[in-house]
């Protein structure tokens, strides 16, 4: 989390999802104000995690940068531009999952 809000994401929430999925134990969802910001947040977060030896299983969405998905396994980031994160809303999709932390 500290990653994204490094680089300005907001709304940064972060949903334990043990107990409610097999894909992840956890989702971190942050929100980018535009599409140069999303591609900037994805790679700042790849880049740091690649240096301390951690790369992603897969990457998806990068090109479009409106939804980027970046799966660390056991954690899956999603980066959403704001209409993006409102339509698709993980949040109440996933509203069963519990929420560890928020950053607004």
């Amino acid at each position: 989390m500290d990653l994204a809000s490094d680089r300005k994401a907001v709304d940064i929430v972060m949903l334990r999802t043990t107990e409610v999925t097999t894909m992840a134990d956890y989702f971190v969802i942050g929100t980018g104000r535009s599409d140069r910001q999303l591609q900037a947040l994805a790679n700042g977060i790849i880049d740091e995690l690649r240096d301390e030896g951690i790369r992603p299983l897969g990457v998806e969405g990068k090109g479009a940068a409106r939804w980027v998905l970046l799966d660390y396994g056991a954690v899956i980031v999603h980066l959403f531009a704001p209409e993006e994160r409102e339509y698709y809303g993980l949040e109440r999709l996933w509203s069963h999952a519990a929420q560890v932390v928020r950053l607004v």
